[in-house]
Order: C-alpha cells, then sequence, then structure tokens
C-alpha cells in the first residue's frame, strides 16, 4: 500500500522507517539509484548547455533523482519535484515512477488529476520548444510529436496506478470481510458451544430427575414392604410371603425402569443441529402417563399406606373417589403427563418417608387448558415405626424444576393439622 505522510504499523510490519516491508526499502533505495544515476548525466549536459561546471549538474541530479526514495512517504512533493526539473530535460524514470505512486495512493483524485495535468502540460511544452528548432517548417508534426511524447510519458503511470490502487484496495476490503467473517463464524461457533454445553446440563439434570424419582419410590415401596416383611415373618408366614413377593415386584420394576433409561443413554448422541433440543426423542413417550396413576397408588395401598384418590374431570362437579377413570380424562401432551404422574409418585414417596401411618389424599382434576393435582397428607398416628429413609433434599426441587419448566405452577408446604401438601397446575392442549 502507498501511503501518504502517514507512519502505519502493524504485526506484519518489518521495514525501517516508512516503509511496511524491507523488499519495499531496497526497491525504492534502487530506484532512487538508478534515477539519481539518470539525473546526473542529465544535470551534466544541462549544465554545459547552461554555462555551469559539469560539477555542479551531477550533484544537482543526483540531489533531485535521490528523490524517489521519498515516493511512498511524499508521493506529492516527488511529483512536483519532477515537474519542476522538466525544463532542465531531466528525470524521465522520476516522473513516469512519481505518477505511478501518487495514482495508486491515497491522495484525492482531483489532486492527482491536477498534478498529471500539470506534469503533462510541462511535458509538451519543453518538447514542443526543443523540437520546434529543428523542424520549423513541420509546425504540425512538431505539435503532434509533443503531444504524443507528453500524453505517452503521463496517462499510462497514471492509469496503471489508478488500476494498481483500486485492485489494492479491494483485496484489502476483501481481507477485512474474510476477517470479519471469521470473527463471526468464531463468535457463533462460541455461542453453539454455549447453547450445545447447556443443553448438555438441560439433559443431565433432566436424567438425573427422572432416576431419583424411579429410584426413590421403588426404594422406598421396597423398604416399607421389607419392614413390614420383618415385622410378620414369624407372626403371619402367608402375609410375609406376599409382601416378599412384592418387594421382588418393585425390584424389578425399578430394574426396568432404570435399564430402559440406561438404553436412551447409550443410544447414539444426536447431530449437533439438534443438540438444543429440550428432551430427546421418546424422553417423554416412553415414560408413565397419567393411565398408570391408579396404579401407583395401589402400590402405595399395598405397601400399608391409607390413601384416596380423587379424580374431577372437566366441568364434572362429581368425584371419584375409588380412583376409576383417573386416565379417562383428555389426552394431553406426553412431557404433561409424566410430569403429573411424576410429582404424584414423589408427593407419594416423600409420605412414605416423613409421615409412616398418616392418610393421604390425591386430588386430579381436569380442567379446560390445565390439568390440576394435588397430595396431601394428615399428621402421622405415632404408631407405624419410621422407615428410616434417606432423603437428599431433592424430591420438592426436582417437582418445582418439572412444574416451572412446563410454564406451571408449584405450590408445597404444611397444612394447619400438621400434616403437608402438594399442589401443582400444569397449562396443557387436548390433542385432537
Amino acid at each position: 500500500m502507498t501511503y501518504t505522510g502517514e507512519e502505519r504499523g502493524g504485526a506484519g510490519r518489518d521495514g525501517p522507517w516508512w516503509w511496511e516491508r524491507r523488499r519495499e526499502a531496497v526497491l525504492d533505495v534502487g530506484l532512487g539509484a538508478v534515477s539519481a544515476a539518470e539525473c546526473a548525466l542529465e544535470g551534466m549536459q544541462f549544465a554545459r548547455e547552461a554555462g555551469l561546471p559539469g560539477a555542479v549538474g551531477v550533484l544537482f541530479g543526483i540531489v533531485v533523482g535521490a528523490t524517489l526514495v521519498l515516493r511512498r512517504r511524499w508521493p506529492i512533493a516527488v511529483v512536483l519535484v519532477g515537474i519542476a526539473v522538466t525544463p532542465a530535460a531531466m528525470g524521465f524514470l522520476l516522473s513516469v515512477v512519481a505518477l505511478y505512486t501518487l495514482a495508486s495512493s491515497d491522495v484525492p483524485r482531483r489532486i492527482t488529476a491536477t498534478l498529471a495535468s500539470m506534469s503533462m502540460a510541462a511535458t509538451f511544452v519543453v518538447m514542443y520548444l526543443r523540437t520546434r528548432e529543428g523542424a520549423a517548417d513541420e509546425p504540425t508534426l512538431v505539435i503532434s510529436l509533443s503531444v504524443f511524447v507528453a500524453v505517452a510519458l503521463t496517462v499510462p503511470p497514471v492509469l496503471f496506478g489508478l488500476y494498481i490502487g483500486a485492485r489494492r484496495r479491494l483485496m484489502e476490503s476483501l481481507q477485512e470481510r474474510a476477517d470479519s467473517l471469521e470473527r463471526e463464524l468464531s463468535l457463533l461457533a462460541d455461542r453453539a458451544e454455549e447453547r450445545a454445553e447447556w443443553a448438555r446440563t438441560e439433559e443431565r439434570t433432566r436424567i438425573a430427575r427422572e432416576m431419583h424419582d424411579v429410584v426413590a419410590h421403588r426404594v422406598s415401596l421396597m423398604v416399607v414392604h421389607a419392614a413390614a416383611l420383618q415385622a410378620v415373618a414369624a407372626k403371619d408366614p402367608v402375609k410375609a410371603a406376599r409382601n416378599a413377593a412384592l418387594v421382588g415386584d418393585m425390584g424389578r420394576q425399578a430394574l426396568t425402569e432404570l435399564r430402559e433409561m440406561l438404553g436412551v443413554l447409550r443410544a447414539e448422541a444426536p447431530k449437533p443441529a439438534a443438540v438444543a433440543v429440550a428432551a430427546p426423542a421418546g424422553g417423554f413417550e416412553d415414560g408413565p402417563s397419567l393411565a398408570e396413576l391408579e396404579a401407583l397408588v395401589g402400590q402405595s395401598r399395598a405397601a400399608g399406606m391409607v390413601v384416596e384418590l380423587d379424580v374431577r374431570a372437566a366441568g364434572a362437579g362429581s368425584a371419584d373417589p375409588a380412583g376409576a377413570g383417573a386416565g379417562a380424562g383428555p389426552g394431553y401432551p406426553a412431557e404433561v403427563e409424566q410430569t403429573a404422574y411424576r410429582v404424584v409418585q414423589e408427593a407419594l414417596t416423600n409420605c412414605h418417608k416423613h409421615a409412616p401411618g398418616a392418610r393421604v389424599v390425591v386430588r386430579l382434576a381436569h380442567r379446560d387448558g390445565e390439568v390440576a393435582m394435588q397430595v396431601e397428607n394428615g399428621p402421622c398416628d405415632g404408631k407405624a415405626a419410621e422407615p428410616g429413609l434417606p432423603s437428599g433434599g431433592n424430591g420438592l426441587v426436582g417437582m418445582r424444576e418439572r412444574v416451572l419448566g412446563l410454564g406451571g405452577v408449584f405450590v408445597s408446604g404444611p397444612t394447619d393439622d400438621g400434616g403437608f401438601k402438594v399442589s401443582a397446575v400444569l397449562p396443557c392442549a387436548s390433542r385432537a
């Protein structure tokens, strides 16, 4: 790039002074040396014609020709020097190279046009005066020759300089666009990685929540049945055998559900474009639904808990305490049904852990555009033994995350009679 009096720096700069590269400095110094030699010879001729000592002409020519070294730093000054020495018939290389440098630089085009016109006029006048004496009877030939020489020494370097300057600016513009595009792509890649990491975190949280719900509920029931088995093993062998069978069933169901989730984990990883999906294919479709709610309540009843299931259909005022028709409501999206099931499941698990012997009421209401559920337990009767189930403190947190993730409302807390209540409302649209 040719510059006009401005210092330029950059990561790729390795040249001295105003040169960007060493090869530019070597080229300009070489051109300056050739120009100085040319002007020295022409200065000697000019000194003889002017009646001056030859050494003066040689020294003058060397100084004039050496100014070409400054063409990248001060292109306007170098062109003016070339125009100034035109009457002395010296500086052919100086004028041509200076005009090219001026045209390819960032100097305003009006200045380039003005100086090029001045150089052309000076060349025409000098050529006309020098050829007129030898061909005084051919004025047309003299004028034509002067115009040809003036145009030949001015127009080609200016046009070539304009072309090179435009091409250079185009390449710089393309380079800037490429750099900008690379920065944008890098930013997009970073954002994509952030979204992928967020999606992975969300998926890990979802899987951990699923495994907690499955393991906590099944194992809680197994512990309760095992405690009952231990209590009646000697007194009632028939009941002990029934409890042992229930423990085995609970264990097999827990293993089956765990295998299903592990199978999803071992499935082929999704492509990057699908990483941001909240749940993988089959994550909700293969999960439990409200149709299984009655069986869920039956498991808790089999473990000795007194559980009442109250289901109300949309627009109905009568309850169904027997639990028949728990899944008879409208068909909801799979994620809504699974979330509702898990809320009831985790609430029953907490009742087994913290309220042994308490009476529990499970309420399910199908409303227009939403489904509501509530699990409320009364105070402990003090007769049932504590099952000694550990608690990680993640049950209520997991339920809240599930409900809020679907845009629902979740409330939990103690009741006035010493019990505990968990309530949730999920918005949903009925399937066609």
